[in-house]
């Protein structure tokens, strides 16, 4: 029996969801835990991703300048790894960021792998941005966005994860 995963945009109702999802990633200190106000904030960034009416999966894009956003909060249920949940959002994510006028996509990872898959490569060149862009950037308090330029100041809160990038 194959199963059918819908994806959809994300709704207020489905913030509990999403935190549910982060929560065991949060524990394992592979994504980190936010505050309800801030899913909210982001909903309409988010895409669920459902099997039989029950939420399994979701993601975020961020834009973060013309070319350039962040996928965020990808997360499935952890008895639908390896069912294509995440595969099929992340791929909502980059049509998505195509249809909004984006051709590079970030994100910051501990599943290299899983990302290469779907077209992602290791950021050798940190300069990824030109420096008046750069220079743009840095007045955001975005933390992703701090990330992504590798600012010493996030340093020691990350993860340890790899930063990968995608050119659609």
């Amino acid at each position: 029996m194959e199963t059918t995963i819908v994806l959809r945009p994300a709704r207020t109702s489905d913030v509990h969801a999403i935190k549910d999802l982060v929560a065991p990633l949060a524990e394992r200190r592979i994504l980190i835990s936010k505050e309800s106000v801030t899913y909210f904030e982001a909903i309409q960034e988010f895409v669920i991703a459902e099997i039989d009416g029950q939420v399994v999966g979701c993601g975020a894009l961020h834009v973060m300048w013309e070319d350039l956003a962040e996928i965020r909060t990808l997360a499935t249920a952890q008895q639908w790894h390896g069912h294509g949940v995440g595969r099929a959002v992340v791929a909502q994510l980059l049509a998505n960021a195509r249809r909004v006028g984006v051709s590079r996509v970030f994100c910051l990872t501990f599943e290299v792998e899983f990302f290469t898959r779907q077209g992602f490569t290791v950021m050798a060149d940190q300069s990824a941005v030109d420096p008046a862009v750069y220079s743009e950037l840095l007045r955001s308090a975005d933390e992703g966005i701090a990330e992504f330029l590798d600012l010493a100041r996030v340093k020691p809160n990350t993860l340890g994860n790899t930063r990968m990038i995608c050119q659609l």
